[in-house]
């Protein structure tokens, strides 16, 4: 049977100690690490849980890969460079292929973004899994939340709904074609952190955050923090062919309340347009205008998304993102 020193050691220290770029990593109190001078420290945790943001049957190898790719769009989302990671995993018992699986999910993706594992935890318990991901980012270049101002383009990349069709195949709520179920399962199971358009897009874009739970919900974290108010084109929100293929109301429900897109929201003011399709293109990756950042009007102070359709005439639309404790 393993012990936790030799679990670490076998599928996680001997891997991580192959890249090393902090100072000191696995196998002491604390790690190491130091940005390069004149940027700063970006950092983040986002916890993973069985049953909540994950189903129980999933696919080791794959449940690797979600693990530090949400946590890495958190990066994106700030336009930072990855560094490194720690990861704390409580499991439910040592099982020595799921850890495989694992492991090569893990560092398939964190070798592809030059992201060392310097360090974390393990402990038996209910499966649980909580990266913290360091980056770096000159200050003056971090995209964040509250620098919106009235007039930004509102910009979406790629495509939102895929990952919450996707369970809603999964419970039996809608029925798809195989090639279509196939194409939203792997969008809610293997979701590409946008770190290559978070770094193109530093000093183009104002303000910025990624779309995990669902694009009502999160741009309003925009909104809040930047005191502003959002027109957002309902029928501009970017959608897969395959989404297109559900009725129009499940097409609404899961661009715009889906949640586990992560893709990148972001605000870039107008005259940059050409400078964010460059930066699409840099990226490989697809930007869509999709509404416009407004001063709130005299008297409605609070923040508020006004939905609109392609024509303009306004929509009463009730929407709400992922809430960790009220999910449906």
């Amino acid at each position: 049977m393993l012990s936790e020193f030799s679990l670490i050691d076998r599928y996680f220290g001997r891997r991580a100690a192959l890249s090393p770029r902090a100072a000191l990593g696995i196998g002491d109190d604390c790690a190491l690490l130091a940005p390069p001078p004149g940027e700063m420290l970006a950092i983040s945790t986002d916890m993973l849980v069985e049953s909540r943001h994950f189903l129980p049957d999933v696919d080791a190898r794959a449940l690797g890969h979600k693990t530090l790719a949400v946590n890495l769009s958190d990066l994106a989302a700030m336009g930072a460079k990855p560094l490194a990671f720690t990861l704390a995993v409580a499991l439910p018992r040592a099982d020595e292929a799921w850890l495989a699986g694992f492991a090569d999910g893990l560092f398939e993706l964190a070798d592809r973004h030059g992201c060392e594992l310097i360090g974390g935890d393990t402990t038996a318990g209910p499966l649980n899994l909580c990266p913290t991901v360091f980056g770096t980012v000159p200050l003056a270049h971090a995209l964040r939340r509250d620098a919106a101002q009235p007039g930004d383009d509102i910009w979406i990349s790629g495509t939102l709904g895929d990952a919450r069709a996707g369970l809603g195949v999964l419970r039996g709520e809608w029925t798809v074609s195989e090639p279509d179920a196939a194409s939203f399962r792997r969008a809610l199971e293997w979701p590409e952190p946008r770190v290559a358009l978070g770094l193109a897009l530093r000093g183009i874009a104002r303000a910025a955050l990624d779309i995990s739970d669902g694009l009502a919900g999160d741009l309003m974290h925009i909104l809040e923090r930047s005191r502003m108010h959002a027109i957002v084109d309902v029928d501009a929100v970017p959608r897969s062919a395959a989404l297109k293929r559900l009725p129009a109301d499940v097409q609404r429900r899961c661009t715009l309340a889906g949640g586990d897109d992560y893709e990148l929201c972001f605000t870039a003011p107008a005259n940059q347009r050409d400078a964010v399709e460059s930066a699409g293109h840099e990226a490989a990756v697809a930007v869509t205008r999709v509404g416009t950042i407004a001063a709130p009007p005299a008297g409605h102070d609070a923040p508020a998304i006004h939905w609109r359709d392609a024509n303009g005439a306004p929509l009463t639309l009730t929407l709400q993102g992922f809430d960790h404790f009220h999910a449906d």
